[in-house]
């Protein structure tokens, strides 16, 4: 027998099929619609954020291209880390900059998977990026003899094409068991962009296993990531604390504080959104934490490696000439 679908003629476009599943054919995202009165200086001031984030990024990878100074593992990391905040912000903050400039949020059910798919992948890989940054500079302070044999060229690659394709099966999963759950209470996210929490707001019948799958794979996806960064720098500040010199000390806590922030800033936010018990009073709590990994750790990660490091800094007073030249 085959299913059939009608379409309700309301205004919120729901598709029925016989076996009484809601599938909606768009959701809405409310975004900042309590807020009205602000959208315009909103949508400047987010405007200016991405602009500053493809911008600053962009800059990070040039310079570690170009510059012979910075051709080692550390920056090839950290250029590769710049081009996924460059993607991991484009999948959110163009499509919040539409919703802002429309003063709608209305996003079909299959753009929705495709944000949300995109958004999970790319955050699974800014974590154990993260983790692999850590190992460089785990190898680099603890076994700095056998640095150049371990990290090598070919090892970088696939550390970091490990950390880009890890994700894709897990994530593309969990955006099917979601996506294929039924919802019936509304097709209003509470939120700028689809995410698993406010997804589930919206589901209904039993989801409990549903719920668990997700806290599981965000246990695994922050947890194991965050060991493994946890269990490098605890044995690099065994090694640093054991320096004979207090110079040697203050560079290696000085290559090392960079990540670290970026570190904290993005677990934080990221952990607490995902792995804290649900409920409405946390929206707008959930919400304002979105903003810090969304947006702020992208926005600040440039200026967190370029003006705290010296050899950043010195490769731009080089390259700056060049451009104005051009």
């Amino acid at each position: 027998m085959q299913s059939r679908n009608v379409t309700l003629p309301n205004e919120n476009k729901w598709k029925i099929t016989e076996i009484n599943l809601t599938v909606p054919v768009e959701f809405v995202l409310l975004g900042f619609s309590d807020v009205p009165k602000l959208h315009w200086f909103l949508f400047g001031i987010f405007l200016f954020i991405y602009v500053i984030i493809v911008l600053g990024n962009g800059l990070v990878i040039l310079i570690t291209r170009v510059e012979p100074t910075l051709q080692t593992p550390m920056y090839f990391f950290i250029s590769n880390f710049s081009f996924l905040e460059i993607c991991y912000v484009s999948v959110t903050l163009p499509r919040m900059l539409m919703d802002l400039y429309t003063m709608k949020g209305n996003i079909s059910f299959y753009a929705c998977a495709m944000q949300m798919c995109f958004f999970l992948i790319l955050g699974t890989t800014e974590c154990f990026l993260l983790a692999v940054m850590a190992y460089d500079r785990y190898v680099a302070i603890c076994n700095p003899l056998h640095y150049s044999l371990v990290m090598s060229h070919k090892v970088c690659n696939q550390l970091v094409v490990g950390s880009w394709i890890i994700g894709i099966p897990i994530q593309v999963g969990q955006t099917y068991q979601i996506l294929s759950l039924p919802f019936c209470k509304s097709n209003k996210l509470n939120h700028f962009f689809c995410d698993i929490p406010p997804l589930l707001k919206l589901a209904c019948g039993d989801i409990f296993v549903n719920k668990m799958v997700v806290y599981i794979f965000g246990v695994l996806i922050v947890t194991v990531p965050f060991m493994l960064i946890l269990g490098s720098y605890s044995r690099i500040i065994s090694t640093v604390l054991k320096l004979p010199s207090n110079t040697g000390r203050t560079k290696a806590f000085s290559t090392c504080s960079s990540h670290i922030i970026v570190v904290f800033l993005f677990y934080g936010s990221a952990s607490i959104t995902y792995l804290q018990p649900k409920s409405n009073a946390y929206e707008g709590t959930d919400k304002l934490l979105s903003l810090f990994y969304t947006i702020l750790t992208p926005t600040f990660n440039p200026l967190i490696y370029s003006l705290r490091n010296k050899n950043v800094t010195g490769a731009l007073r080089k390259i700056f000439p060049r451009l104005i030249a051009l």
